[in-house]
């Protein structure tokens, strides 16, 4: 079994924000396999993708910790269903690349992201992670403010590009691992490539 977790904050207040862009992908692959969240053995939201043939079954998750505490619900996840850490993906914002640019990595630092920060103090740093590039915006505002604020409207169109294609990563990583992933998604939309 795969598990891709989404990284986000609960509640609607936090819908639509750019730190939220995790949970978003992983209610857009529910969307896409027809399934339903429902409560996990974790402090978490959780639906079960059932697969045939020869993919693995998926667990999706997302975590209702707040971001700065995500890496508890993770763990608890990987111990409760027995997945191990080489099979999970974890789907983050990223203010240091550009709006719509995708980043895949097999593991590493968390960069900054106290979401990844909390991820690897409590699994490790050898777990794959997709990171959704949200831009940095004006650097005299406030990261957090930055983070926790709203696309712009003319962001519109490249946000929606940026979660479809993050879809399509986090299911190619279902089928083929990271490595396929970081071959066919890593850098920018090939539809907006001249």
């Amino acid at each position: 079994m795969k598990l891709i977790v989404g990284l986000g904050n609960p509640g609607p207040k936090y819908a639509g924000t750019r730190h939220n862009v995790g949970f978003v992908v992983v209610d857009n692959i529910a969307s896409r396999a027809r399934v339903a969240f429902e409560a996990a053995p974790a402090d978490a939201l959780i639906a079960k993708v059932r697969s045939a043939g020869l993919v693995p079954d998926l667990l999706l998750a997302k975590p209702l910790t707040f971001m700065n505490e995500s890496g508890q619900a993770i763990g608890e996840l990987l111990r409760y269903f027995k997945i191990d850490v080489a099979d999970l993906l974890v789907v983050v914002d990223e203010v240091q690349l550009p709006l719509g640019k995708l980043r895949a990595r097999a593991r590493g630092s968390a960069g900054g992201h106290n979401g990844l920060k909390s991820a690897i103090q409590h699994v490790g740093d050898e777990f794959a992670r997709l990171r959704l590039g949200v831009g940095r915006g004006d650097s005299r505002r406030d990261l957090a403010d930055h983070v926790l604020a709203k696309f712009e409207k003319d962001e519109a169109d490249e946000v929606v590009r940026m979660i479809e294609r993050a879809t399509d990563a986090s299911e190619a990583f279902v089928i083929g691992g990271i490595a396929a992933v970081m071959n066919q998604f890593n850098g920018g939309d090939p539809a907006t490539t001249e």
